[in-house]
């Protein structure tokens, strides 16, 4: 499409929100977010009244940080549209790409400073989008992977838009060629060291000369593979809703799905929960370990911070390092009184309750421990004695968060296990006050 104030409305009003409050520009210095900010200065508030304004992300990596930064002043002062200048220090650890950290703490410091439901607006046009196509192929991507960049998503407290995907780059070039807007080249979008410099200026050219319009080819390419993958999250969204137990899946169903379905729900599942997924090689292994375990087996198949774990024909997720209680705490035994577990566990209140403990057998501090295996506990007047670790066990406590459960002492006398059992010998009768435990904030234990 050719680009025009206008072409941006058009895809703004199909695109954009409808809680959108506000268009922040993404600018760099360079010609195409100078171009994409001039056409929003150009809208004013005509478009829904939303306020416009330029945010410049300045890495510090090079000697024309500083160029940069005065270009967005200068083009910013010429199109009467506030600027915001964010400094970030980008840290790539050895080995890594220089190119991926600069990108994420860009996108981080971005996301930072967008307010809520503002729109985040990008100049990624048609040629990006096949160039991240290419190079994402060239990296044994998956479907997700090639699908490309949305054109709207998510983002911090609003919305990241990309509205030039459809845009070619000459069009681009063509309605900027009017503006006499002082734009500055990044000096790293030319060192062929970088996967994207060295695909833009060694391989596209080729490729152009043998396929004239190959960018409008590849990035119609993405947009079919992510029509593709919309069916498939739709599919796994579908299997994930039947098969969830809880805060967990359904093994019985999860073995019931062909194999590369089973591998999709429980892939979006994770995405879903906000957990970076493994690898597809990764992924198909730890199926096939849950799957072939045998049924007194609990395996655990972590990568980075995440873990799968199986316990009674039940799928979860987890940190990779499930949260233990710390040192032993004191807790002050009196109505209303508060105890931190520590980070992840919440914390344990006193409350009134019939029947529970009686304060006044309770000397003034109490104990808050881990377990260390042989405590027990009497669950009810008419029950037994019975080790914590057996009622664990019938409960269905989840074996990796039982070091988890504060036990709360009374000199050495156990008198209760978190919110689920308080020690009968240590309660007061049905119809008398006493205090009951509860367990604010607390992890999934069950």
């Amino acid at each position: 499409m050719s680009f025009s104030t206008a072409a941006l409305r058009a895809v703004l009003e199909a695109h954009a929100p409808a809680g959108a409050t506000g268009l922040a520009i993404a600018l760099s210095g360079g010609a195409d977010s100078a171009y994409l900010l001039a056409a929003a200065a150009q809208l004013g508030a005509t478009f829904r009244g939303l306020c416009v304004r330029a945010v410049h992300v300045d890495h510090g990596l090079q000697p024309a940080a500083a160029e940069f930064r005065q270009a967005c002043t200068s083009i910013c002062r010429q199109l009467q549209i506030p600027l915001t200048v964010v400094s970030v220090q980008v840290d790539a650890p050895v080995g890594a790409s220089i190119e991926a950290a600069a990108r994420d703490a860009r996108y981080a410091a971005l996301a930072e400073v967008l307010t809520s439901g503002e729109c985040l607006l990008t100049a990624h046009h048609c040629a990006d989008q096949a160039e991240t196509l290419l190079l994402q192929a060239l990296r044994g991507a998956g479907l997700k992977g090639l699908s490309g960049m949305p054109i709207c998503r998510a983002f911090g407290q609003g919305w990241h838009m990309r509205p030039l995907l459809n845009v070619l780059k000459r069009d681009l070039s063509d309605f900027g060629a009017r503006l006499s807007l002082a734009t500055v080249a990044d000096p790293m979008n030319v060192d062929l060291r970088f996967d994207r410099a060295y695909l833009r200026h060694s391989v596209w050219p080729l490729i152009e000369k043998r396929w004239p319009g190959a960018d409008i080819s590849l990035a119609r390419t993405a947009s079919h593979l992510a029509e593709a993958q919309e069916l498939l999250d739709a599919t796994a969204a579908a299997d994930v809703t039947r098969l969830r137990d809880g805060d967990a899946l359904s093994l019985p169903g999860l073995r019931a799905l062909a194999a590369p379905r089973r591998i999709n729900a429980m892939r979006y599942w994770i995405s879903s929960s906000a957990a970076l997924p493994p690898s597809t090689a990764r992924l198909t292994e730890a199926a096939r370990q849950i799957f072939e375990a045998q049924p007194d087996q609990m395996p655990a198949i972590a990568w980075g911070e995440s873990a799968l774990r199986r316990y009674r024909e039940r799928l979860f997720l987890t940190k990779a390092d499930p949260p233990r209680l710390g040192a032993a705490a004191p807790w002050r035994a009196t109505l209303g009184s508060e105890v931190a577990l520590g980070p992840g566990l919440g914390r344990l209140r006193w409350v009134k309750q019939s029947g529970g403990i009686a304060a006044e057998r309770l000397p003034e501090l109490l104990t808050v421990r881990q377990r260390r295996g042989g405590e027990t506990i009497k669950p009810g007047k008419q029950a037994r004695t019975q080790s914590v670790q057996h009622l664990c066990q019938s409960l269905g406590v989840l074996p990796w968060m039982r070091d988890a459960l504060p036990l709360i002492f009374a000199g050495d006398a156990l008198i209760a296990v978190g919110d689920l059992w308080l020690d009968a010998r240590w309660c007061a009768l049905p119809d008398k006050p006493g205090l009951g435990c509860v367990w604010d904030d607390a992890p999934i234990i069950v």
